[in-house]
């Protein structure tokens, strides 16, 4: 399992959201470079971002969500093109990042 994990609950349907673009990204200068990526699958995970064994030293990452094209690929029209969550990181223990979305919301927390 990836150091950083990801998972994407639709809270309008209460179902996993399938096929959602994610990317893990880290900042370089004024943008962000992208350092894993994935696509959520059918229980709307993605675990492996990163290389098995690969560490990431403690610092401030971003979770890019591609929400527009998940919705869009189901013919409704969301709020929000797409979810970003910065976030930093302590040390080098496992980091869940979980997202509750719907077409007009969204939510995060440190997850488990």
């Amino acid at each position: 399992m990836s150091q950083i994990t990801t998972h994407i609950l639709d809270t309008s349907t209460g179902k996993p959201a399938e096929g959602v673009l994610c990317m893990l990204q880290k900042p370089e200068g004024d943008s962000w470079q992208t350092i894993g990526q994935g696509e959520t699958n059918s229980d709307g995970r993605v675990p492996d971002l990163l290389s098995e064994g690969e560490l990431l030293d403690p610092g401030t990452y971003r979770m890019y969500f591609d929400t527009g094209a998940y919705f869009y690929g189901q013919s409704i029209k969301g709020f929000y093109p797409y979810v970003t969550i910065v976030f930093e990181t302590f040390d080098q223990s496992h980091y869940h990042v979980p997202l509750l979305l719907n077409p007009f919301g969204y939510s995060t927390y440190r997850g488990s």
